[in-house]
């Protein structure tokens, strides 16, 4: 990988949800499930600890992804890099995603690639505990034009919802307010919101009276009343604002100001074969070899050598007789295997 790209493609080809699941599988780890985010990123991490490439991988998963902010600053002071930025990046992008994407799923690995020059990567995970499946995020600096606008490079799941999106297009008026909401008194944020909760809201509304925690909102509002967000990545910023914040400002928002957010998906892939541990699904073989087949139509349409195509058909099948025989997966102690 680092002999074909300079560190900024590296950083890029993170950021993409193909290429990174890709990699995973061609490094031979859980294949489609969640675990491929977490094995991946691990491995990258150490292997790039002992190489002078000028890529630092920090953060990881459970209570290691909390250390994030320690490991920037340390390889900062190592490197003689200013990570200021970097480390607001960290804390911002995971907020992005656990508080204004309201998806279900809560963030339990985050990880920051980047270089000495400032350019970013971030790949981070969630975990929705109904539906036990994961849901990974990643940004890139070099295609990110706002925090809390359209920010994703890309996002890969299998479980879809109806999220409030905060940070979708259809979402700016709400963003708008939200931040002049919270600039306003508590006692008054607060009082509109007791009287919306006694509201008979229709039953599809995304919203409902009890989001709002009245005893919960006091502290976080109070915060956001002393720093005055001036947009809502302003208050995103603000430590102690969380999702039930994010929530009931958006509720406010929709019912007194007439700005509806955003209830769309904003993930756009999906895991195709299933995983060898039968998360989020047991590997549909007659799909996993449709693919093969496909692939092996591509490569022999291809216009290349023929010895670079039969390396290449040798990855998806075995010689038999000169003749190309695909196999399916074969089992073995209950989970496929690759052959």
């Amino acid at each position: 990988m680092l002999a074909l790209y300079p560190p900024v493609k590296v950083l890029e080809n993170l950021s993409d949800p193909f290429w990174f699941q890709s990699l995973g599988c061609i490094l031979g780890f859980d294949w489609h499930s969640s675990g491929v985010t977490t094995t991946t990123m691990g491995a990258l991490k150490e292997a790039f600890k002992k190489l002078d490439a000028g890529i630092y991988i920090c953060g990881g998963k459970g209570k290691t992804s909390l250390k994030t902010p320690d490991e920037i600053k340390q390889i900062g002071q190592e490197k003689g890099i200013d990570v200021n930025s970097l480390i607001y990046t960290s804390k911002m992008t995971a907020k992005v995603d656990n508080s204004a994407v309201q998806d279900g799923y809560s963030i339990y690995h985050h990880t920051i690639i980047f270089t000495s020059k400032g350019e970013w990567s971030v790949v981070q995970q969630g975990m929705n505990a109904s539906n036990r499946m994961a849901r990974r995020y990643h940004w890139f600096s070099n295609s990110l034009k706002d925090y809390t606008y359209e920010p994703h490079k890309g996002i890969i799941t299998d479980g879809f919802t109806t999220p409030l999106n905060m940070v979708s297009k259809d979402s700016s008026g709400t963003r708008k307010v939200s931040a002049s909401i919270a600039s306003e008194y508590p006692e008054k944020t607060l009082q509109e919101l007791k009287k919306i909760r006694e509201l008979k809201l229709p039953s599809r509304h995304y919203i409902i009276g009890s989001d709002v925690n009245l005893k919960k909102l006091k502290k976080p509002l109070e915060l956001a009343f002393n720093r005055k967000p001036e947009d809502f990545e302003s208050l995103l910023g603000i430590k102690g604002v969380g999702p039930a914040t994010i929530r009931s400002l958006a509720l406010i928002g929709e019912l007194l100001y007439g700005e509806k957010p955003s209830f769309e998906d904003p993930a756009r892939y999906s895991f195709a074969h299933g995983g060898k541990d039968g998360i989020p699904y047991p590997v549909d073989r007659e799909n996993y070899t449709r693919s093969i087949l496909y692939l092996e139509k591509a490569v022999s349409m291809a216009k290349v050598g023929e010895r670079e195509k039969l390396k290449l058909l040798k990855r998806l099948a075995f010689i038999d007789n000169n003749n190309i025989v695909l196999k399916k997966p074969k089992q073995k102690g209950g989970r496929y295997v690759k052959v």
